[in-house]
């Protein structure tokens, strides 16, 4: 258990690497607040680390929805006096090539993959300059540093999101700390989102070998383990049998 015991507030937190991520960091100790659509999912998890001996709550959220996330930041310092960390983890993954034309998958990612971090950062980076500090952990991807094809849209937010992260730090040293973390393939149900019949094959092989969600959680936890004046800014994660 930490000695600086935070409060993080996780998006996504219903499966995957934001439900590993409240798994790891409760263990640690912090204190979590936990948002996604499927409050079903939300509440089993929420009983499972406060049986556990943790502390976590929870509350309904659509990050596509900027008024909702400002009601999940606020309810979480609510209900714990303030906001240390928050966890953009939430995403979408439905590939296709370009001529597919599936703009209303492409208008998915930009709302949930791009929007959804701003609107994160929108709620939470006045509570966290008017407390003295904060910490925000965007979740982005390998496809932030490199394009594949079906994905090119998907990399564009990912991409999206690295740039924000970096003008984010860039305009809070000092105060606020960012990390970018960028998993490879990694275990989770991103891509069940996938329609078109090519892409869903392709990502079935290029997905055997994967890690688990609990690697990515950890690369998470150290980050926010590091002392005050550390900001660890990007982590790439990815299985060591894959070459990309």
């Amino acid at each position: 258990m930490t000695d600086a015991a935070k409060v993080v507030a996780v998006t996504g937190a219903s499966s995957g690497i934001g439900e590993a991520t409240a798994r790891r960091l409760a263990a640690d100790g912090h204190r979590l607040f936990l948002g996604a659509r499927r409050t079903d999912r939300l509440d089993a998890l929420t009983r499972e680390i406060t049986t556990a001996g943790g502390t976590a709550t929870f509350q309904r959220l659509d990050v596509t929805d900027a008024a909702d996330v400002r009601a999940f930041v606020s309810a979480a310092r609510e209900q714990y006096g303030r906001v240390d960390v928050v966890v953009n983890n939430a995403g979408v993954m439905p590939l296709s090539p370009l001529d597919a034309l599936r703009t209303d998958e492409w208008d998915r990612m930009i709302d949930v993959n791009v929007r959804g971090v701003l609107h994160g950062i929108a709620a939470a980076l006045p509570v966290m300059r008017a407390q003295g500090g904060g910490h925000f952990v965007n979740i982005a991807s390998v496809g932030a540093y490199e394009v594949s094809p079906t994905a090119a849209v998907y990399c564009a937010t990912k991409f999206a999101v690295r740039a924000i992260s970096e003008g984010l730090r860039q305009e809070s040293a000092g105060t606020i700390r960012v990390t970018l973390v960028s998993p490879g393939v990694t275990e989770s149900e991103l891509a069940d989102s996938i329609s078109d019949p090519a892409a869903r094959q392709a990502m079935k092989t290029y997905r055997a070998a994967a890690l688990p969600a609990s690697a990515i959680a950890e690369a998470i936890a150290y980050a926010l383990s590091q002392p005050s004046q550390v900001d660890v800014n990007e982590i790439v994660v990815r299985p060591a049998a894959s070459a990309r």
